[in-house]
């Protein structure tokens, strides 16, 4: 018993020990602060808003908070005007450009500091919009170049990625490994990061206690992370243990009030045939969503087409925001968006030619083979659906399992 008190408590009073990922924040904080009440002497402003971007980034990356970005768009803004146009702080600007789906700011970011080619960060971004482009032999040729010089742990995640979307699991999770093996002890929220992705790999290929073995080191490597219970959730409710997933993913919009969790706890509802519930939930997300937009975000327009197709089944809806999302990038993942779309608003024969260019890119998705499937039966091509049903079976033979739209 004593034991357990000193793993979960900082005594046996009862007051809980922060986790780590609320550690992390706080101590973010406390830098702000530190940097802001010049504590850190001898540094001019410009430099002090140039720490306080790099920490504000930090904070937006680790939350994913909405508001966070927003702060750190403007102080990284701020940092800009006071020290003019320093290669670092245009790479944190397309990094965050990037990670806000605003992959045409990100392009003219990096364009800004062309004397940064070459620079790990710059060459990872560039390589990132030409995978978002469906450049995916340019990205790829990147990512290898990247892995070769073995310095950032990055470089073998998006290898990792890329390796795995084409169907070669083996060599994707061994790249994950190398990924990890370059991480430092004070990295613990990337290790953790990646320990999801490997535990991600299971999950897509219905091995639901393997994933959650992976999501479990995760989380004992860095605690608390909404990130980890996200995936958690997700695989307790794959796995049918849907009492334990929706006390997870309530926790975890009471603490990340988020639309896309709002929208992932109403799936989970309707999985479980609670649909006043679910309704109730995916409302809120909605509303979530749309109050995005209305800001000028365009990070949730995938979101939104997803939702349309297969949340509200309303074709012209979900079409209009699959075509906002394949303006943005033109992938897979926003190619098989606007087939399903289609195919929801009656549109057969263009939903096949968006569904076959997905499919061209050699991607390895249940989903995407289930969706294929459809939008062939549709258009009466009976073999072509029939081969689709099974690729999707042999891939993942709980395809039909609960899962969430990301």
């Amino acid at each position: 018993m004593a034991g357990i008190c000193l793993v979960l408590l900082s005594s046996c009073s009862g007051r809980v020990e922060r986790s780590a990922y609320q550690a992390e924040l706080d101590q973010i904080a406390q830098d702000i602060r530190s940097v802001e009440n010049g504590d850190i002497d001898s540094i001019s402003e410009g430099e002090k808003a140039g720490k306080i971007a790099y920490l504000s980034f930090r904070r937006a990356s680790l939350t994913r908070d909405n508001a966070d970005f927003k702060t750190a768009e403007t102080v990284i803004d701020h940092a800009l005007e006071l020290l003019g146009p320093t290669e670092d702080l245009y790479l944190l600007k397309a990094k965050l450009d990037f990670s806000r789906h605003r992959f045409s700011r990100a392009k003219e970011d990096l364009e800004r500091i062309p004397g940064a080619m070459g620079h790990v960060m710059f060459e990872t971004i560039k390589a990132d919009l030409a995978f978002q482009g469906g450049k995916y032999d340019d990205a790829r040729t990147s990512y290898e170049t990247l892995v070769r010089r073995g310095t950032a742990w990055d470089s073998f995640a998006r290898l990792a990625y890329s390796t795995f979307i084409v169907g070669d699991f083996a060599t994707a999770d061994k790249l994950y490994i190398g990924a990890q093996d370059r991480i430092t002890a004070k990295e613990m929220a990337s290790y953790a990061w990646v320990e999801v992705q490997r535990g991600f790999l299971q999950f897509s290929r219905g091995r639901f206690k393997e994933a959650l073995a992976h999501y479990q080191r995760a989380d004992r490597a860095y605690s608390g992370s909404w990130l980890v219970d996200d995936y958690v959730a997700e695989a307790l409710g794959a796995e049918g243990r849907f009492k334990e997933a929706e006390a997870r993913y309530r926790k975890l919009v009471a603490h990340s009030p988020r639309p896309e969790l709002f929208q992932a706890l109403g799936d989970l509802y309707l999985f479980m045939g609670e649909t006043e519930v679910a309704s109730e939930w995916h409302e809120k997300a909605l509303a979530g969503y749309h109050e995005s937009v209305s800001h000028g975000d365009v990070h949730y327009f995938h979101h939104l087409s997803q939702f349309y197709s297969d949340v509200r089944q309303e074709g012209t809806e979900a079409v209009r925001w699959a075509r906002k999302d394949s303006e943005l990038r033109d992938n897979f993942l926003t190619q098989d968006s606007l087939g399903w779309a289609l195919y929801r608003d009656g549109q057969f024969a263009e939903a096949l030619a968006a569904i076959n260019r997905a499919l061209s890119s050699g991607v390895e998705d249940a989903q995407i083979f289930i969706h294929a499937a459809v939008i062939n039966l549709a258009n009466g091509r009976t073999e072509n659906a029939k081969n689709l049903f099974r690729r999707a079976a042999e891939l993942n033979p709980s395809y039909g399992s609960f899962h969430v739209h990301r």
